[in-house]
């Protein structure tokens, strides 16, 4: 009779063990750091850049689309495979993927105006994290963490998918007048704040034309490269250029920087737009070869 009882017993704790969920404090901790970075994504609030006016834009559709994201986020349902057994364990390891890249553009567009009507109307497709107007004011239209539709089809490296992985900055500029020295200083706050922020490498500050040579031509060449690099944003030939070596190959080291050179001639003009800034062509001259070998170094 003893024997039985404890059988009995024995057999009701292994029972009730399997139907404890063994994870249940592991999910508690994923849904309440879940929770904080909803919270994150959901902020609004403009960034403070010293001696730049900020703004909030508040737009139903775009708080809508957050919400959106957030349910979606939030889902504690496995991925279903056919013919796999699939259940949702939640690991407690685990933050807001961060931006890798910061892509520069001009707007191509004849105000800061026309260009937020532009990224506030869905039927665009077409956004970016920042605008900085003429005169210096930034305004910002999405989290950092969030992926803007800024890029298009574009491919740096091996990264193909370049909207994932960047922050799109967007300048009033119709890209046939010189960028304003107010809107030039704010970008460089802007730069800073990002860099330090998400610990961005200084080769990964590149432009529209770069990533994308065959669509793009922004920012003009009248985009101060040069000075950007000079304050750690992108990079830039030495004064003196050493001449490239006799079986220096172009086209490999152009890849290796980063440009897509399935278009060759393309690539090259890219190349120029950024670098050279005139005779913006697909000739690699004596000197075009240096300032890539120059490039290619810096890698």
């Amino acid at each position: 009779m003893f024997k039985q009882l404890l059988l009995t017993i024995g057999l009701g704790l292994l029972i009730s063990s399997c139907g404890t969920n063994p994870y249940k404090e592991s999910n508690k901790v994923y849904e309440q750091q879940l929770k904080v970075l909803q919270q994150k994504l959901a902020e609004k609030e403009a960034i403070a850049l010293k001696k730049v006016e900020t703004t909030t834009t508040h737009d139903t559709l775009y708080t809508k689309q957050i919400n959106t994201l957030k349910d979606s986020i939030s889902k504690f349902n496995p991925t279903a495979l056919e013919n796999v057994t699939t259940e949702w364990i939640g690991t407690v390891n685990f933050n807001l993927r961060k931006p890798n890249f910061v892509i520069i553009h001009h707007t191509a567009q004849d105000s800061l105006k026309q260009t937020l009507k532009t990224f506030t109307l869905a039927s665009t497709k077409v956004s970016a994290h920042y605008v900085i107007a003429e005169d210096g004011k930034v305004v910002q239209m999405l989290n950092d963490y969030l992926r803007g539709w800024h890029a298009g089809n574009g491919t740096w490296g091996r990264n193909s998918d370049i909207n994932s992985a960047s922050i799109g900055i967007e300048l009033d500029n119709n890209g046939s007048e010189p960028f304003s020295e107010a809107q030039i200083n704010s970008l460089l706050a802007l730069l800073t704040k990002l860099k330090k922020d998400y610990n961005i490498p200084t080769q990964n500050f590149i432009g529209h034309s770069d990533i994308a040579p065959t669509r793009k031509v922004d920012p003009s060449a009248l985009f101060p490269w040069q000075l950007l690099a000079e304050k750690g944003f992108g990079l830039w030939p030495e004064a003196q250029l050493e001449t490239a070596p006799t079986d220096f190959n172009a086209e490999m080291a152009l890849r290796i920087i980063g440009y897509d050179t399935k278009n060759l001639n393309a690539a090259i003009k890219a190349f120029k737009l950024h670098y050279i800034k005139t005779e913006i062509d697909s000739i690699i001259d004596q000197k075009t070869l240096n300032v890539i070998y120059a490039i290619y170094k810096k890698q």
